[in-house]
């Protein structure tokens, strides 16, 4: 039996922190969501005054990214011009296909995504790249 890695709580926050840290530097306001390799939710944080709905748009980037193991931004690219891929995957709940999910490895391992919402796809990218390093993660 193979054992599945997935982030750890504190990890998890670290990433979240950083997250919020670098959104300060911007001058934005996120919220960000980190989820384990199984899609659960594994951190949250919410910066006073970022967009309610971003709550749920974070949470989703990060399930996203850690569904598929590739940056949110990334699924345009993946579908191209195939038009059943839009329509079926669009009609799929919690997936997100622009920037701002990103799937989180160590050791070549997928145990992730940390998924930033509330600003630009670039700055939300730019957050959730924060994350990432922080923890000593790459995508």
């Amino acid at each position: 039996m193979s054992t599945q890695l997935v982030i750890g709580c504190d990890a998890a926050m670290r990433a979240v922190v950083a997250a919020v840290e670098h959104a300060r530097e911007l001058g934005v306001k996120i919220n960000v969501a980190v989820v384990d390799s199984g899609g659960n939710l594994a951190g949250f944080l919410r910066m006073p005054g970022a967009f309610l709905q971003s709550i749920d748009i974070a949470i989703d980037k990060a399930y996203t990214a850690a569904g598929f193991g590739f940056s949110t931004r990334d699924w345009m690219k993946v579908i191209g011009h195939d038009e059943g891929m839009k329509l079926g995957f669009s009609a799929r709940p919690r997936l997100v296909v622009f920037g701002g999910g990103l799937p989180i490895r160590v050791d070549g391992q997928l145990i992730g995504g940390i998924g930033v919402s509330g600003a630009s796809e670039e700055q939300d990218e730019a957050c959730a790249d924060a994350g990432l390093a922080a923890i000593g993660a790459v995508r």
